[in-house]
């Protein structure tokens, strides 16, 4: 099977209509009277993955692009500003998309996960933050990678090895990453009923023995780097080989797809983007899995 663009655009236009014919209310509401959309709810889950993978941070270029270069795919396109509220509707549907994908992969399986969060920026200047929409989200953070304050939001990540995401939460900038962990295992506990003795692996942050005691409880072992004072633990010669699968995953969010020039600037609006970023990870590490690629978190083959 050819691995471009237009293959995995038509792959998970038929996945998206495959789940929606047979779960349909997955779909965005809307008035059971009146006119059909000219784009279909399929079609517009396919061009936001499209946008993201092709790295337009702006919709109203992307949907340039797509007039210009894509209507073999899309033979309508609406107006900016009705893409952007349909897209913002069919959030909870992208979301439902990209976990449809991952139960989908072999990789889905593996008994290790990787946690993480990165930082979400959502404005630098004063005014934006006084009178930006987020105010009351978004809020004021350190990120120790990049040694800098931010103002934004966190990016909570659970992945496996090869980069497939499991799970994800926004939060505010200095929402703790062990509550927001644990509250993302609580809101799916099929997660982890379907994973029995899992293995995690987290920086320094993720430290506590209530805290691994909560994980335990949950069938989940936790390998972290021994905080300053403490005991090696087992398996430490593991920590930073695999670690590093999370940086990558990071980098590729923020290199590749362009995770912190999302543009968002309501809670809808950066929601939506940010899942369109996943969405677009998640679709290439399935195509990968499902057509053999030797490296399952490799863009390059879709984005351009």
């Amino acid at each position: 099977m050819t691995n471009n663009l237009d293959t995995l655009a038509t792959a998970l236009y038929v996945k998206t209509d495959n789940l929606l014919k047979d779960s349909p209310q997955f779909a965005p509401q809307r008035p059971t009277v009146g006119i059909m959309p000219q784009l279909s709810d399929a079609e517009l889950v396919t061009l936001a993955m499209m946008q993201a993978m092709l790295g337009f941070t702006s919709e109203a270029r992307g949907l340039r692009h797509a007039g210009a270069h894509l209507r073999h795919l899309f033979p309508y396109l609406p107006q900016q500003p009705g893409y952007n509220k349909r897209l913002r509707k069919a959030a909870e549907l992208i979301r439902c998309v990209t976990r449809t994908l991952a139960r989908d992969t072999t990789l889905w399986s593996d008994d290790v996960w990787v946690a993480d969060s990165t930082p979400v920026e959502c404005g630098r200047s004063r005014e934006t933050v006084k009178h930006s929409d987020l105010a009351g989200w978004a809020q004021y953070g350190y990120c120790a990678s990049h040694s800098r304050y931010f103002w934004g939001l966190r990016l909570h990540l659970v992945c496996t090895l090869h980069g497939l995401p499991v799970a994800f939460a926004l939060s505010g900038a200095k929402a703790d990453e062990r509550e927001t962990l644990l509250d993302l295992l609580a809101v799916e506990p099929r997660l982890t009923a379907e994973h029995p003795g899992q293995t995690l692996i987290g920086d320094k942050n993720y430290f506590g023995r209530e805290f691994e005691q909560r994980l335990a409880d949950l069938g989940i072992r936790l390998l972290q780097p021994a905080r300053e004072g403490e005991p090696q633990r087992a398996g430490s010669e593991l920590f930073k080989p695999l670690r590093q699968v999370i940086e990558s995953v990071n980098e590729t969010f923020k290199g590749q797809l362009d995770l912190e020039r999302h543009r968002g600037r309501t809670p809808g609006g950066v929601a939506v983007r940010v899942l369109q970023r996943i969405l677009a990870l998640t679709t290439a590490v399935w195509h990968n899995d499902r057509t053999g690629q030797p490296t399952m978190r490799a863009l390059t083959a879709y984005d351009h």
